[in-house]
């Protein structure tokens, strides 16, 4: 059951990063940046979407170690595109 519930999880979340590529290359905006923000979004959905009601496995637990790292990522990307809009002479 567990196996199952897994499996069902990273299936989704490669869904979702071809889909991201194919939808980035249409747009002709696919840089590291934009795919790993648009995918750790998806991973985020996809991981409240898929979880369990009443018992947390043990492989989901571990699961958060890998949000917490791609919310560090994610603030670092955010802060440099927020200097780089900034005018020059904004920040001491």
């Amino acid at each position: 059951m567990t196996t199952h519930r897994r499996l069902r999880f990273v299936s989704a979340q490669v869904a979702w990063m071809l889909a991201a590529v194919v939808g980035l290359v249409l747009l002709d905006s696919l840089t590291l940046e934009l795919f790993f923000v648009v995918s750790f979004v998806g991973f985020l959905v996809v991981l409240e979407l898929t979880s369990p009601i009443n018992v947390m496995p043990q492989w989901r637990r571990r699961l958060y170690w890998l949000v917490g790292v791609g919310l560090i990522v994610f603030t670092y990307i955010v802060v440099r595109r927020i200097l780089e809009i900034l005018p020059p002479g904004v920040l001491p």
